[in-house]
């Protein structure tokens, strides 16, 4: 990695954690903050703090947040697309050959950034009815996160029921889905 992706990937890294936002984006996202009943001049200010700084996290995590509790879940996703898209950006190709480590996943906040992004998207896929959809951010997620340090296995559990069906609460299928880590393939399953 040269210098200037470093760079790039720190700022990034910071940005998820709120530094380095310019004064007025962050002015627009208050001000969103407090327009909770009147949506459409929340979303505008959301809107144009994402236009002025469109490479930064903090605008897409809180219009992401935006349609999340206003229950717009296929904007949700879609402004989640677009975060993955972002932090796959800055971290590059690091992680088609391998995994990042555990120390990476548990500390590197660009790294959990996107790890938390792909869980959010398995998540919505889920309840926008998108099994699919959520079984291939799913896949790359323990791909990317084997020890599950961010919790996505839960999401696998709960889609696995419903794929099987029957009783949620027999014996069998309560020691089938532990209550942490990832789920053991099913026969015959590529894992």
């Amino acid at each position: 990695m040269n210098d200037a992706d470093a760079d790039a990937l720190q700022a990034f890294a910071e940005g998820a954690l709120g530094a380095n936002l310019p004064p007025q984006v962050r002015e627009w996202i208050t001000g969103a903050g407090l327009l909770r009943d009147r949506p459409g001049e929340a979303l505008a200010l959301l809107e144009q703090a994402r236009a002025a700084a469109p490479g930064h996290p903090a605008p897409l995590i809180a219009l992401y947040r935006f349609h999340f509790y206003g229950h717009r879940l296929a904007e949700a996703r879609a402004v989640g697309e677009a975060a993955l898209a972002a932090a796959a950006q800055v971290l590059g190709r690091r992680f088609e050959q391998a995994p990042p480590t555990r120390e990476e996943a548990r500390g590197d906040a660009a790294v959990r950034f996107y790890l938390f992004t792909l869980k959010g998207l398995a998540y919505l896929s889920l309840r926008l009815g998108e099994p699919a959809r959520a079984r291939v951010a799913l896949d790359e997620l323990r791909r990317l996160d084997p020890q599950d340090d961010v919790g996505g296995a839960l999401l696998q559990h709960v889609l696995l029921r419903h794929e099987v069906g029957g009783d949620p609460d027999s014996e069998e299928r309560l020691q089938a889905h532990p209550a942490r880590g990832w789920p053991a393939p099913a026969p015959g399953a590529v894992a």
